[in-house]
C-alpha cells in the first residue's frame, strides 16, 4: 500500500464567522474535503452522518459554545477517539485549559497560519491513518 491515503479526508470547521470558513477552506482545500458548519446543531447533524477525521471547533459561538460541543462529543463513545482542534481567538493560558479540560486535542489561535493548521491537520490524519 502507498503512503498516500486513497480516500480523501473530511475535516469539519465549524465556526460562526463565514470569512473564518473560507479562510480555513482555502488552507486546507486540494488536501482534504472541507465541511463548514456555523453553529454547534448543525455541527452536530454534519458529525453523525459524515466520517469526519479531524473537527476544527472555534469557541466562541452563539448558543452552543465551541467548548460545550466538545465536551458533548467526548462524552459519546464513537467521537472519543475524534482529534478535535480549538480554532479561536482567547489565547490566554486559562482558555488553554478550558479547551484542554473540554477535551480538545490541540488549542491553535486565530489568527491562525495556514502552514501550522496544514501541519497539525496533517498530523492527526497520519496517525489515525497508522493506529
Amino acid at each position: 500500500m502507498s503512503a498516500s491515503v486513497s480516500t480523501t479526508q473530511t475535516i469539519l470547521a465549524v465556526d460562526d464567522s463565514t470569512v473564518m470558513q473560507e479562510m480555513i477552506k482555502r488552507a486546507l482545500k486540494g488536501e482534504y474535503r472541507v465541511l463548514v458548519a456555523d453553529n454547534a446543531v448543525d455541527a452536530l447533524a454534519l458529525i453523525y452522518h459524515q466520517p469526519i477525521s479531524v473537527l476544527l471547533l472555534d469557541v466562541s459561538m452563539p448558543g452552543v459554545d465551541g467548548l460545550e460541543l466538545c465536551r458533548t462529543l467526548r462524552s459519546l463513545p464513537q467521537f472519543s477517539e475524534l482529534p478535535i482542534v480549538m480554532l479561536t481567538a482567547r489565547d490566554g493560558a486559562f482558555d488553554r485549559v478550558q479547551g484542554r479540560l473540554a477535551g480538545a486535542t490541540e488549542y491553535l489561535t486565530k489568527p491562525f497560519d495556514a502552514e501550522q493548521l496544514r501541519q497539525v491537520v496533517k498530523n492527526f490524519i497520519t496517525s489515525s491513518c497508522s493506529s
